[in-house]
């Protein structure tokens, strides 16, 4: 069976990362979060003072990229990938919601998403992987044999995050969350380098009322008619 490259595009808290670990795993690809990627950058730049009254101090940012290594492992518990930054587990720092709340900014610096970009491509050069983020269909993979965009009302898409960060033991407010989903979409549509967009030929996916199993049935179903047309 021919190997292709699978790009999930889409909104914030769609769970792109949920639905594209579980496609990976079922058609035994390799899975990669380029949005996990933009969020270590974004830890780095909190961890080490670079966001100052809101504004990124970017000609450090700019020197600093060179010594900004990320790179998953699978967990051995979860058989998931976990983010590394410079050789620490991060995966549970860039999911908290400070990190959210900078992410979209630090993503929108164009010799960011170049340095990502690059990395990226270069993790896709053998097919057979599944990605997903704000721009993979359009920017970094723009052959991509099978594309998505996912999309979600705003306010199913907050109390997904909620529940999730509650799940985890961290402390969440729903109206936080809401105005920082709305402010996210707003960021990635609006940024002028590879805003977010659906690809030409990208499938819609409304997933505000499907149930998970629902969800797997049909990305399941798109990936057979590519593969086996």
């Amino acid at each position: 069976m021919k190997k292709i490259t699978i790009a999930i595009d889409g909104f914030s808290s769609c769970g792109k990362s949920t639905m594209a670990k579980s496609l990976a795993k079922e058609i035994g690809y390799i899975y990669i979060d380029s949005g996990a990627m933009y969020r270590a950058v974004t830890l780095y730049c909190i961890e080490n003072g670079l966001i100052e009254d809101g504004e990124i101090r970017t000609e450090i940012l700019k020197e600093d990229l060179k010594r900004i290594n990320i790179s998953f492992k699978i967990n051995a518990e979860t058989g998931q990938p976990d983010t590394y930054l410079n050789a620490e587990n991060v995966e549970n720092k860039i999911r908290t919601m400070l990190v959210s709340s900078m992410v979209s900014q630090v993503s929108a610096l164009d010799f960011v998403r170049s340095a990502m970009v690059e990395q990226q491509q270069k993790m896709g050069k053998e097919k057979g992987i599944v990605m997903d983020g704000r721009d993979i269909g359009t920017t970094v993979f723009p052959d991509a044999e099978l594309k998505i965009f996912v999309t979600a009302s705003a306010e199913v898409r907050a109390q997904r995050r909620f529940d999730e960060l509650k799940s985890k033991g961290q402390e969440a407010s729903y109206d936080e969350i809401l105005h920082n989903v709305k402010q996210r979409d707003y960021l990635d549509q609006n940024r002028e380098v590879s805003p977010l967009r659906q690809a030409s030929d990208a499938i819609l996916l409304d997933n505000s009322t499907l149930t998970i199993e629902e969800q797997k049935a049909w990305l399941i179903n798109q990936f057979n008619r590519v593969v086996n047309p």
